[in-house]
C-alpha cells in the first residue's frame, strides 16, 4: 500500500479560485515531508454557457448574476491582485469564456495518458494567461500537442465523447459529497478542503493527515 497522502480536487478549467488554489496548494504539497497523489475530477460551474459566448468574462458574469458590469469588473480586478500574489498573471481582456465539458473530457483523456497534471495547467494557464480558446475540439487538440500528447487521437476522442461518462461520474459524485462550489479539496478521503485557502491551511491539513496515519500504526 502507497504511503503517499491522495487528495481528490474539485475544480473547473474556468475558476479564477481554482488556479489559485492550485497554486497555493501546490506550495503546501512542496513543502510537505512524504508524497502526495493528486487527481483531478470535473466540476462544471456554468455547463449551459455557449462554447463561442459572445461578449467578455464581464459581461457573462454581469448577466448571469445580475450585478451591475461595473461591480463585476471590480470583483474580476480583485481577484486579478490575488492571483498576481502567487505569481498568476491573468488577462481578462483576452479571456474566451466558453462550455468546459470537451476540457474536461480532455483532462480524462490526459489521465489515461498519465499527464492529467500536466494538461490541467495547460488548460488553465491557456485560458487565464494566454488568451487562448479552451472550449473547442481544435483549440485542445492543439493544447494537448504541445504537451506531446497525439493531436488526432484527442480530436477522436473528443469527438466521439469517450470520456464524456467520466466527467458526469465526477459531477455526480461531487454532489454525493455535497461539494456546491470550487476549488474543493478532499484528502485521504476523510478531510474536505472548501475554497483557495492559504498555503498553510493545506500545509496543516497535510500534517494533520500524516500525523493520524503515524498514530495508528
Amino acid at each position: 500500500m502507497s504511503n503517499s497522502i491522495k487528495v481528490d480536487i474539485w475544480s473547473d478549467v474556468q475558476c479564477p479560485w481554482c488556479y489559485i488554489g492550485k497554486r497555493k496548494f501546490e506550495a503546501a504539497a512542496a513543502g510537505f515531508d512524504g508524497e502526495v497523489d493528486v487527481e483531478y475530477h470535473s466540476f462544471e460551474l456554468s455547463p449551459d454557457t455557449p462554447v463561442d459566448f459572445d461578449g467578455s468574462p464581464a459581461d457573462y458574469l454581469s448577466e448571469r448574476k445580475g450585478m451591475p458590469l461595473a461591480q463585476v469588473e471590480q470583483m474580476l480586478a480583485r481577484v486579478t491582485g490575488i492571483a498576481a500574489s502567487v505569481g498568476l498573471d491573468y488577462d481578462y481582456e483576452h479571456v474566451h469564456q466558453t462550455n468546459t465539458v470537451k476540457a474536461h473530457e480532455l483532462i480524462h483523456y490526459a489521465k489515461s495518458k498519465g499527464r492529467q497534471l500536466d494538461m490541467k495547467e495547460r488548460l488553465l494557464k491557456a485560458y487565464f494567461i494566454d488568451g487562448r480558446h479552451v472550449g473547442r475540439i481544435e483549440d485542445l487538440a492543439d493544447l494537448a500537442a504541445e504537451i506531446g500528447l497525439d493531436r488526432d487521437e484527442v480530436v477522436h476522442v473528443l469527438t466521439d465523447n469517450t470520456y464524456l461518462a467520466a466527467v458526469k461520474a465526477d459531477v455526480a459524485l461531487a454532489q454525493e459529497y455535497g461539494i456546491q462550489g470550487v476549488p474543493f479539496f478532499v484528502f485521504d478521503s476523510k478531510y474536505g478542503v472548501s475554497g483557495a485557502q492559504e498555503t498553510a491551511t493545506f500545509a496543516n491539513v497535510l500534517q494533520q493527515v500524516s500525523s493520524e496515519r503515524e498514530s495508528i500504526r
